[in-house]
């Protein structure tokens, strides 16, 4: 099991150059994300969701503030952080097999430890016997399950995802999500998951960070104090679902939140989990 990091971000404001005037797209960001923690930000286009997950993987290093992992500031991409995006960008000339492996070409490690890194994480995302096949071969449900395991075999302290259930139709993306709460828990690292979706945010998150754009801040830091695995069809997690919506819609903040009753129906069959 891989080392869960703390991520800390300080004050962290970014700004490109457009047509030559500057343009702030993220505006004193402050927020800590604790080890194995799963942190969902919400928030809608032009917010800086995805330029903030670009500072934190070590992508860009002009910006304002500090982006902190234990401690010590991100300089550059590392092998302790990795990321999936909304298109799973498999090179369609390798197997899936051959795909994961790219994720340890700088790994130190043995031919014989790479082979058992890449089988454990083929099984690990459930595509033990597909190991040969290649991009065309796979639905899009499975190209994205490659992309994950590939982020993931090098043991990262944090993995990185950007919409990466977006193009995909309702159902598998429900599923997905699922399976992704299962990879986190066998995982026990720290995520960071970027979505417009809001139920996708508050069934995955042990909190929902909401941002508001141009230039992107922090509306609000949502807890989602909810067991996991969690039941859409729940009373309660319709609550905490709409308390996002209103962030998302620059309503105010209630006065009295509502009293959430107990999650009673967490025994519903998987199959019914994900049908709402």
């Amino acid at each position: 099991m891989a080392h869960a990091a703390t991520l800390e971000i300080r004050q962290l404001s970014k700004q490109y150059e457009v047509e030559g005037a500057p343009l702030k797209v993220l505006d004193d960001i402050s927020l800590t994300i604790t080890p194995g923690e799963f942190v969902s930000i919400v928030g809608s286009s032009g917010c800086g969701k995805s330029t903030l997950l670009r500072l934190i993987v070590g992508l860009e290093a002009d910006y304002r503030g500090e982006v902190l992992i234990d401690g010590n500031r991100i300089v550059g991409t590392s092998l302790d952080r990795g990321i999936v995006f909304q298109e799973h960008r498999l090179f369609p000339w390798l197997t899936v097999q051959q795909n994961i492996a790219l994720g340890l070409l700088n790994a130190g490690l043995g031919a014989a430890q790479k082979r058992k890194e890449v089988q454990a994480h083929i099984e690990l995302v459930g595509l033990k016997g597909f190991e040969s096949a290649y991009p065309h071969q796979l639905s899009g449900s499975m190209s994205q399950r490659v992309a994950i395991a590939r982020a993931l075999v090098n043991r990262p302290e944090i993995l990185l995802l950007d919409e990466p259930f977006g193009a995909l139709d309702a159902m598998t993306r429900a599923h997905l999500q699922q399976e992704l709460h299962r990879i986190w828990q066998a995982e026990g690292i720290t995520m960071i998951l970027v979505t417009h979706d809001v139920e996708e945010a508050v069934y995955l998150g042990d909190k929902v960070v909401v941002m508001e754009p141009r230039p992107g801040r922090i509306r609000r830091i949502v807890p989602v104090a909810r067991a996991h695995p969690r039941n859409r069809l729940d009373l309660a997690f319709t609550h905490v679902k709409e308390e996002v919506l209103r962030e998302f819609a620059g309503a105010p903040a209630l006065e009295t939140p509502p009293q959430l009753p107990p999650d009673t129906t967490g025994g519903l069959p998987a199959g019914l989990r994900f049908a709402y």
